[in-house]
């Protein structure tokens, strides 16, 4: 399966295997952390070299999802910019690609920790959270019901065919769904490691993203990052 629907906060919502969740109630996308020109960021520091091109596959990555669910809105959970900086760094070409985006539906930029402040030169309406309904829409974590966030970047590992596979995933607890970062450089942080697991005290379920398919696991069937750091053989697939 490619995307998987769910019930949460008394809606209707579909998890992608992207990492973007579309809300058909609102026809609304949501992504989390996008950290655009994390690449150029890095790249500036001589001890941290990386390929500064990450802002353009994830544009690609947008826009083939926002073509899949055609929403009227799309919603950015915050970090979509890696610093304040980021927009000095945009190539004409990836300008391009985000007014091509935008002019195609409505955009919300919620405020991050990474981008407090939005750039002008993109448009779109900027704010610190919203509210719908029963659903809450913020980067952080809060100890609010039907809340749906970002900031944490979950990766679950798990062991198959003597391999440890290190993926991006959604974590689905009663009160709180959260979102795995869609930027390409993004990273990640185990959904087992107790900065996530007491956001759930309730329990919570993780989709792991595959590259196929998704994956519906429950936290006894993850791994550590201890198993991690001990493999030699953990490229993120």
């Amino acid at each position: 399966m490619t995307h998987l629907s769910i019930s949460f906060a008394g809606d209707d919502f579909v998890l992608d295997i992207s990492g973007a969740l579309y809300w058909p109630g609102q026809q609304c996308l949501v992504v989390a952390d996008l950290h655009f020109e994390k690449g150029s960021a890095f790249a500036a520091q001589a001890y941290r070299p990386l390929p500064p091109h990450d802002t353009a596959q994830t544009l690609m990555q947008l826009h083939e999802v926002i073509a899949r669910y055609q929403p009227r809105q799309v919603i950015c959970l915050g970090d979509s910019f890696h610093d304040a900086a980021a927009s000095d760094r945009l190539n004409g070409g990836d300008l391009m690609r985000f007014r091509l985006l935008m002019d195609g539906c409505s955009w919300i930029w919620v405020t991050g920790n990474h981008d407090p402040a939005i750039p002008a030169i993109l448009g779109g309406e900027v704010v610190e959270r919203l509210e719908s309904g029963n659903v809450v829409l913020q980067h952080d974590a809060s100890a609010e019901s039907g809340l749906i966030f970002g900031h944490f970047h979950p990766v679950g590992l798990v062991s198959s065919n003597g391999h440890l596979i290190r993926r991006r995933c959604f974590v689905l607890g009663q009160e709180r769904l959260l979102l795995p970062a869609f930027g390409s450089y993004a990273g990640g942080l185990n959904v087992l490691d107790p900065a996530i697991a007491r956001l759930f005290p309730e329990g919570y379920q993780v989709v792991l993203l595959g590259h196929q398919r998704m994956h519906r696991l429950l936290p006894r069937q993850l791994r550590n990052d201890t198993s991690y750091a001990m493999s030699r053989r953990l490229p993120e697939r």
